[in-house]
């Protein structure tokens, strides 16, 4: 989301469910925003289409020219978010046959909000049979004195294939992270594939110790799902002992899946590193 700002940030109600207008607004967030933005794509028979773009909050969904048969969406951020007491979600659905891309304009920063209450920020990502999702949203950057809880949710049919890559940079230049806690649920087919549980910044014991980041700050996974995928056995290793940081690329137990994490010092060379790794995975 950008970093720009509007001159005021209205207060909205957060959907629950499908009543929820009527619901009132819960309590402990009071000077925060509530948003939730959605995406649907479909499949007409010879494109994807994109019945449902719905902006809302920080979210201003832009649609882009296709690539092929796929739909592509651009996020804009419409305000700096999120911020302390901001609770956003993005509800994203590729259909069943739909290929979707969706991605962030610039980077989303993670800033000190009015309340200490820490922002919530949820990505709902769902593809059905024999459709194609791919995230790809510029780096998360947890300034200090944020507190930001992230979670994305996927939900894939055991014909879908989905490409998502995940970058969070802890601190801007020459400042300590703010408090990032992050978890990646993935359901394929039914089952669950991965339940990933991060958390960075203090009161984080431990976080920044040699055994967990070795000195780097910045921070990265791709998730690669396919039915076709040609999984190797064992784990691989890139540039293992390098000052530029470091990957493993893993097979999952649960599906056709493959998940590299890397470490490195710099935004650039965290997107280095995690283009290698896919081009590994991908590769013959």
């Amino acid at each position: 989301m950008s970093t720009g700002t509007r001159p005021t940030r209205p207060k909205a109600r957060c959907e629950t469910g499908p009543q929820a207008a009527d619901a009132e607004e819960p309590p402990g967030h009071p000077h925060g925003v509530c948003a939730t933005a959605r995406i649907r794509a479909t499949y007409n028979g010879r494109v994807t289409t994109l019945p449902q773009l719905r902006s809302d909050g920080p979210f201003h969904l832009r649609r882009l020219r296709n690539s092929g048969k796929a739909a592509r969406v651009g996020i804009i951020g419409a305000m700096s978010a999120p911020l302390g007491g901001d609770r956003l979600t993005l509800d994203i659905a590729a259909q069943d046959r739909a290929e979707l891309d969706v991605t962030t304009a610039t980077a989303t920063l993670a800033l000190r909000g009015p309340t200490t209450a820490p922002a919530t920020y949820d990505v709902r990502l769902t593809a059905g049979e024999g459709a194609t999702l791919r995230w790809l949203p510029q780096p998360l950057i947890s300034a200090a004195g944020s507190n930001l809880h992230q979670t994305c949710t996927v939900s894939l049919a055991a014909t879908a294939r989905l490409l998502l890559r995940e970058e969070q940079l802890l601190g801007r230049a020459d400042e300590e992270p703010g408090h990032l806690v992050s978890r990646l649920r993935v359901r394929y087919d039914g089952r669950t594939l991965l339940d990933q549980h991060t958390a960075y910044g203090n009161p984080e014991p431990g976080w920044d110790s040699p055994a967990v980041l070795g000195g780097h700050r910045a921070i990265g996974q791709i998730l690669v799902v396919g039915p076709e995928m040609n999984v190797p056995r064992g784990p691989v290793l890139l540039r293992d002992g390098t000052k530029d940081g470091c990957a493993v690329l893993t097979p999952l137990a649960g599906g056709p899946a493959l998940l590299a994490t890397a470490l490195a010092p710099t935004s650039s060379a965290l997107r280095q590193l995690l283009d290698e790794a896919l081009a590994h995975a991908l590769g013959p």
